[in-house]
């Protein structure tokens, strides 16, 4: 991507699955076509339970009156990963990206640009969750960001913090992306194997802080770290309703 290029950032609120869903196919075809430069998304979700491509429903704990118990819908999706869960109180983040290079052609993105943009998305996180002082990194061989939880005794354990999965269609542009948890409902994590790791520690910003932050306050937080680490021009954080509107104008929100 140029350097500079325009990027419109929105913070939409609580939206459906299947709202955001249909926005982003819709917004990809725009920028494919040029009506539309590289776009955000950022929104919470009611409480979903979504099922990847290397995902299993084995992955899924509760049953289906659990699930509905607890009105959590599931849904299979063709993003990269396994089972995860999204719900009020998590940052999710879809960036809608070009990511190919001019002239591309072909059906799937170079592994390389592929396995660099998932790279790129861990450092925009791991960069907005130290502007908030806590310190987060990678780990080898599995995709998304972890900090350290310290136990009795002095030892510490790595617990799960945001999760990543994304597609990337035929034309080289990006959908689906990555989940931040803020002050999300916990239990919720109960109801899957997520990611597919067995023993997994999910944690959030609401454990590891004092006072954390709202989940608008953190999508206003990361809409210039995302610019600065994608390389385009600085964004304001627009509203979404008007997207909303205009994009799907009969689908329940």
């Amino acid at each position: 991507m140029n350097s500079q290029a325009p990027l419109d950032v929105y913070w939409l609120g609580r939206v459906d699955y299947d709202l955001a869903w249909t926005l982003q196919n819709q917004i990809a075809d725009e920028i494919r076509l040029g009506q539309r430069p590289a776009t955000l998304l950022l929104l919470e979700h009611p409480h979903v339970f979504t099922i990847g491509r290397r995902g299993s429903r084995a992955h899924i704990l509760w049953d289906d009156a659990e699930c509905a118990r607890r009105q959590v819908i599931l849904r299979e999706v063709d993003r990269g990963g396994d089972v995860t869960y999204h719900g009020p109180g998590q940052l999710v983040g879809y960036p809608i990206l070009p990511l190919a290079q001019t002239g591309w052609v072909g059906d799937r993105l170079p592994q390389t640009d592929f396995i660099g943009y998932l790279r790129r998305l861990e450092d925009v996180l791991i960069a907005l969750l130290d502007s908030y002082g806590v310190n987060a990194f990678r780990r080898e061989g599995l995709t998304g960001v972890w900090v350290n939880l310290s136990l009795p005794g002095g030892s510490s354990l790595p617990a799960k913090i945001a999760s990543i999965g994304v597609k990337v269609d035929r034309f080289g542009i990006s959908r689906h992306g990555f989940a931040l948890n803020v002050s999300p409902q916990m239990a919720y994590w109960n109801g899957i194997i997520p990611c597919g790791l067995e023993g997994v520690r999910m944690t959030s910003l609401a454990e590891l802080m004092a006072s954390p932050p709202t989940v608008l306050e953190v999508a206003a937080q990361l809409a210039p770290i995302f610019s600065r680490i994608f390389n385009f021009a600085p964004s304001p954080l627009l509203e979404g309703q008007a997207l909303r509107r205009t994009l799907a104008p009969g689908h329940p929100s």
